[in-house]
């Protein structure tokens, strides 16, 4: 196991590596275009994630920047107690131990959320997807440089290059002890992880999310909320897929029109329910099955419903848990949403593209949990430890 790293010491190495990706920026950007070249280029989301450009590098250097300047989360005092028998009882923050990262295409995570884990106090094991091997490679030997430069040993950044059969057989049978795995992509990654681990998972789940334009709706807000949430970008966990409208709206069909052509001139695809399609003309969908499907691409469902009920029914039957909004000018309606819709982040008059570690004041994510236990939503530095009771006597027995 390793012995717990001082915060002075782990502040050093993220400081270091802020300092060598600015030093190496060309170098990694030119690894990254040999990955670009070498990928097919059939998935359009995953492609967007790969890329590594010099805003990408500038968010890379400020998570790190920010991590090194945020309290340390290990060791805080979560609660304390005094015995009748004068033990002293406290249960504070500790580290995990090691946490195995598993992820897609996105070299930024390499940095940004081995940055959290390591900030957290633990060691860090990274399996990332042969689609970014080269840019995660050249990150790798930045992180060790970072470590050997401040006196640490490099294994507390290590990279598995595993191919699939590997992979799957580390998870079964852990080749080295490892506490917690955080899956980040697709659902497929998320479901393979789940099945063949043996130790506890956070799964960052699907998105899906939801944005409902209720009854009392501002039409001007709504529509600048769900062009930003669909189509500022298509290749994240929280865009937006799905659109549902009250027919209680005044002129529903007026506004539903100007959404679908204000979406159809930014090349999205518009899908509808039977409602919406026979009122607008629109390709209406062939299955309620799409309801539960996240796109990552430029497509889109809009459906209808008749009350503030019906669209919390609706939004959490389908639904990732992740993310859904409301629309309305009603606070009553909105807190009524609010409280009882299913998502690990629910909005009243603002686009879901916020449920983000940094834009939630965390200083960046490890991931973005939709499942209820151990954290749910964006997992910041604080949320990445455990817990741990330290009990101080003077020979008390029971």
């Amino acid at each position: 196991m390793n012995t717990l790293l001082t915060i002075e010491k782990r502040n050093a190495v993220l400081t270091t590596m802020a300092a060598l990706l600015e030093q190496e920026r060309t170098a990694l950007k030119s690894s990254n275009q040999q990955d670009l070249a070498n990928y097919s280029g059939e998935d359009l989301a995953m492609e967007k994630r790969l890329l590594v450009d010099d805003a990408k590098i500038d968010g890379m250097i400020l998570s790190l920047q920010q991590l090194a300047s945020q309290e340390d989360p290990v060791g805080k005092i979560r609660f304390e107690f005094v015995h009748d028998n004068g033990l002293k009882i406290y249960n504070k923050t500790a580290a995990f131990g090691t946490i195995l990262i598993i992820y897609e295409s996105r070299p930024d995570v390499t940095v940004e959320a081995g940055g959290i884990a390591f900030k957290s106090g633990n060691k860090i094991l990274l399996k990332g997807g042969k689609e970014s091997l080269l840019s995660n490679q050249k990150i790798v030997s930045l992180w060790h440089q970072a470590l050997e430069s401040n006196g640490v040993a490099t294994d507390w950044v290590e990279y598995l290059n595993y191919d699939r059969v590997q992979t799957q057989a580390f998870l079964e049978k852990p080749t080295q002890k490892v506490d917690l795995i955080v899956p980040r992509g697709g659902e497929k990654l998320i479901e393979f992880t789940k099945k063949h681990a043996t130790c506890p998972v956070i799964v960052s789940g699907r998105g899906n999310n939801f944005v409902y334009v209720s009854a009392n709706a501002d039409l001007d807000k709504a529509m600048a909320i769900i062009i930003n949430a669909k189509t500022s970008n298509i290749s994240v966990c929280n865009a937006l897929d799905k659109v549902i409208i009250d027919i209680n709206l005044p002129n529903w069909e007026v506004f539903s029109n100007q959404l679908i052509r204000a979406l159809q001139e930014r090349k999205v695809t518009v899908l509808g329910d039977a409602t919406i399609a026979k009122a607008t003309q629109i390709p209406p969908i062939d299955s309620d099955d799409i309801w539960y499907e996240e796109f990552l691409d430029y497509k889109i469902v809009i459906g209808t419903v008749s009350s503030n009920q019906e669209a919390i029914a609706k939004i959490n039957t389908y639904c990732g848990g992740h993310s859904a909004a409301i629309i309305t000018e009603s606070e009553t309606t909105a807190q009524e949403f609010m409280d009882n819709v299913d998502a690990s982040s629910v909005y009243h008059n603002a686009s879901t593209r916020f449920t983000d570690g940094g834009q939630f004041g965390l200083g960046g994510e490890l991931a973005i949990s939709t499942d209820k236990l151990h954290q749910r939503g964006p997992i910041g530095l604080q949320h990445l430890v455990t817990n741990k009771w330290y009990v101080y006597g003077e020979g008390q027995v029971r």
